[in-house]
């Protein structure tokens, strides 16, 4: 059953005020049964992990899984829960615009992650070609009387964007300027960390901000930085395989030979 639009546009409107107020947390997720163990935990709003869907799935991260089957994984996780849903709907799978907004609704999705890597030539996509495309898909959310919550994802900070190490940190603020001029809520310099890069980011930005836990990086530390968003990626659903990685090994001599 599909979500009435004044559910959606409500959710959307959430979505974006948690961006505004105290850091917002969000433990990705990949199924609905995650989904609902998240919900439950008292966290305000639900983001997938693209990478997760796709490993269960059987596919590799970085638009290798059909996205019929990726959607079709979010709207479950949509359907289980009752508060806002965020998808990380990866480069957008080459979909128009209005196509792609019309199906996020249409599973009951308000926001998305969208990346900045180009899967089909490698590197990253040129960023005014990108900036143009978030315009489109915020003009076309705002058409369709929705408007979805765009975490515009900078990839400079990956060793797949080909950009010398001196220079990420100045494309990414540049990115980071384009993509908010273009209409989105949020940037999201993934692989940065340093809180340098992240502190800079934010400075720059004068907007939310996502960014990850890691060495250098704790939940207060981001939260003094400025950061708006901490998500995890697949992180937990990695943690959980281990756990039973290790269970079944156990087991595993006591099998009959």
């Amino acid at each position: 059953m599909s979500i009435q639009p004044n559910v959606l546009k409500t959710r959307a409107d959430t979505l974006r005020d948690l961006h505004h107020g105290d850091m917002l947390v969000l433990p990705n997720v990949w199924d609905a049964a995650s989904a609902i163990t998240v919900a439950e935990a008292g966290f305000p709003a639900i983001a997938t992990t693209s990478a997760a869907i796709a490993a269960m799935l059987g596919y590799r991260d970085g638009e290798g899984a059909p996205w019929p089957e990726m959607f079709a994984a979010a709207g479950r996780i949509a359907r289980a829960v009752s508060i806002p849903v965020s998808m990380d709907a990866e480069a957008g799978y080459g979909m128009p615009p209005r196509e792609f907004v019309d199906r996020l609704l249409a599973i009951g999705i308000v926001g998305c992650n969208l990346e900045d890597t180009d899967h089909r030539a490698g590197g990253l996509a040129e960023a005014p070609i990108q900036a143009r495309r978030l315009a489109a898909i915020r003009a076309a959310a705002d058409d369709a009387g929705v408007p979805i919550v765009i975490n515009a994802r900078i990839d400079t900070f990956l060793p797949t964007s080909g950009i010398p190490e001196p220079d990420r940190l100045p494309e990414a603020i540049r990115r980071a300027r384009l993509y908010l001029e273009a209409g989105a809520d949020c940037v999201y310099p993934i692989g940065a960390r340093h809180p340098q890069e992240i502190a800079a980011v934010v400075a720059e930005s004068a907007a939310p901000v996502n960014a990850n836990t890691g060495e250098l990086l704790s939940l207060d530390g981001l939260r003094d930085l400025g950061v708006a968003r901490v998500s995890y990626g697949p992180r937990f659903y990695r943690a959980g395989l281990a756990e039973l990685r290790t269970a079944v090994r156990k087991l595993s001599p006591e099998l009959p030979r």
